[in-house]
Order: structure tokens, then C-alpha cells, then sequence
């Protein structure tokens, strides 16, 4: 069996057990925009599971691109990316899991030390500990570990051993720990903001999400001043929407990922987004 079948059928089975797969080129990293959508002119994909401005049947714009569609991952358009895969990863966040990579054996002697038991794979140089639930990702947020959860991928390297039990806050915290003590980052929004009963008082749940529609498109348009736009479109929802109790990490994940098409880091997109809540006092 070719190495391209190997991972073509290895994609295939976990996208039938619901998990979001792309190839990998050699590097570890995801194949390149086309050209339409190089730089992200085609407007990029607001997240995996719905349709966005961008109609590109390609494997591009990296995490976004996963899929569980088989026909997509059988299409012509991406058969060229699958010859030349080095490898498969998935989207953990689409698949409802954080993986907490560890790089090298002190991370490792301290996540044994810090982290609850749970499903452990092992890599290259340290091992893969996932865990059920959602949260942003983050990078370095201690030597040696990442998190990789919503907009990020992570390599499959099979599927380990142990249970799978749920994302501890130990886990959450770990994004948090170069935040100053003052600052609300938005793992705090697994429930809705300010504990309210979940409906928009404003008009209708219909408001939120034209509302949520319109500030993605004005990040998507901004064509200079990124880092501004990103930060007065956040502070504009949550002036809007911050204290109804109606803003959930769906919500906000629509957002970060309309900011990353267009440039922003992870990390640059959690700082807009603190800031704007410190600002306005949520």
C-alpha cells in the first residue's frame, strides 16, 4: 500500500468517526493557498462547518480546510495534496478535544506531576495528552507545552492509550498564565456572558447573528489597520452583546477566525479580545 493510500485511508476513518482531518506536507505544516486564495484575497473560511465567502474546493487556509466530507477528501482537488502528504492532522476543536502537546521530557514530568490522567499519544520528541472539551489555543504557555484545541491542528500519530476524560480547568489556566491578574480572556465563555438566561434582550437571537455576520465581514474587509479594525470590531460586539448573556465561544470563535484569515495570531486575536473586555468592565 502507497504511503498516499495509507494516508488517504487513515483520513477517511476519522472522518467517518466524526473527527475534521487535512494532509500535511513534509515540515509538518499545511499545504499553501491556491492561487485565488493566496493571501487570503478570497476572503479565507470563517471556520470548518459552514460554508463562508470562500468557494475554493482546495485544501486551503490550513485548520479551516478540515474536513469529514469523504467526497472532498476523494476529490480531485485535493488528490494532489494527498500524493505529496507527509502526514494527517486533524482539527481538535472540531472534533470537541484539546490536545496539550508536550515536546520534550521535562514538559512531559510535569504534566504528570500538574495535569489529570487521560488519553496519551506519543510523538516525536514527547507525547500528546487530549482531552474532551474546547478552549482557544495557545502557544508556549509554558516551556515545551502547547495547547491546540480551536483554530490549530495537531499531527495524528494514532490513538494512544488511556481514557479520554474532560478539559480541566488546570488545562484552561494554562492560556492564562502570562495574562496580567486584571484581564478576562475568552476561555472564560464556555457558558454565556454575565450568566443571563441566553437570549438576546435586544431584539431576537436573529440579532446576535447578523450582528456576529456583520462584524466578521468588517474584519474581512479591512485592507489596512488590521490590529484596530480587529480590536473595534471586538470591542463593538461586546458593547453590544456583552451583558445580555448571549455571546458564547461559538460566537467568539467566528470572530478569531475571521481575524486569523486576515493575519492575526492566536495570541494577538486573545489580546484584542481581553482588552476590549477590560475596557468595558465585563
Amino acid at each position: 500500500m502507497s504511503i498516499t493510500t495509507t494516508h488517504l485511508r487513515s483520513a477517511l476513518e476519522l472522518a467517518a468517526a466524526s473527527v475534521p482531518v487535512l494532509p500535511l506536507r513534509a515540515g509538518k505544516v499545511p499545504f499553501g493557498n491556491c492561487r485565488t486564495c493566496k493571501g487570503n484575497a478570497c476572503g479565507g473560511r470563517p471556520n470548518m462547518k459552514t460554508p463562508g465567502p470562500c468557494t475554493c474546493l482546495a485544501p486551503c487556509h490550513a485548520w479551516a480546510a478540515a474536513t469529514t466530507d469523504p467526497h472532498v477528501l476523494n476529490s480531485p482537488q485535493w488528490a494532489t495534496a494527498w500524493r505529496r502528504a507527509a502526514a494527517v492532522a486533524y482539527h481538535p476543536g472540531g472534533a470537541g478535544l484539546t490536545v496539550v502537546d508536550l515536546d520534550n521530557a521535562a514538559a512531559i514530568a510535569w504534566a504528570r506531576d500538574s495535569l489529570p490522567a487521560t488519553r496519551t499519544v506519543p510523538t516525536t520528541r514527547g507525547e500528546h495528552w487530549i482531552y474532551r472539551g474546547v478552549m482557544p489555543s495557545a502557544n508556549a504557555v509554558r516551556p515545551g507545552v502547547d495547547v491546540k484545541s480551536l483554530m490549530a491542528y495537531a499531527r495524528w500519530l494514532g490513538r494512544g492509550s488511556g481514557a479520554i476524560v474532560a478539559l480541566p480547568d488546570s488545562v484552561r489556566a494554562l492560556a492564562l498564565t502570562d495574562a496580567p491578574a486584571a484581564r478576562r480572556a475568552p476561555q472564560t465563555l464556555s457558558a454565556p456572558l454575565g450568566g443571563q438566561s441566553g437570549v438576546c434582550r435586544h431584539r431576537s437571537p436573529v440579532f446576535l447573528d447578523r450582528g456576529i455576520a456583520m462584524a466578521e465581514q468588517s474584519i474581512t474587509g479591512a485592507r489596512e489597520a488590521v490590529h484596530a479594525t480587529v480590536y473595534r470590531t471586538f470591542l463593538a460586539v461586546l458593547s453590544t452583546h456583552g451583558r445580555c448573556g448571549c455571546l458564547t465561544d461559538t460566537h467568539v470563535a467566528r470572530l478569531f477566525t475571521a481575524a486569523q484569515a486576515k493575519g492575526e495570531t492566536p495570541r494577538h486575536c486573545t489580546d484584542a479580545w481581553t482588552n476590549a473586555l477590560t475596557t468595558l468592565g465585563l
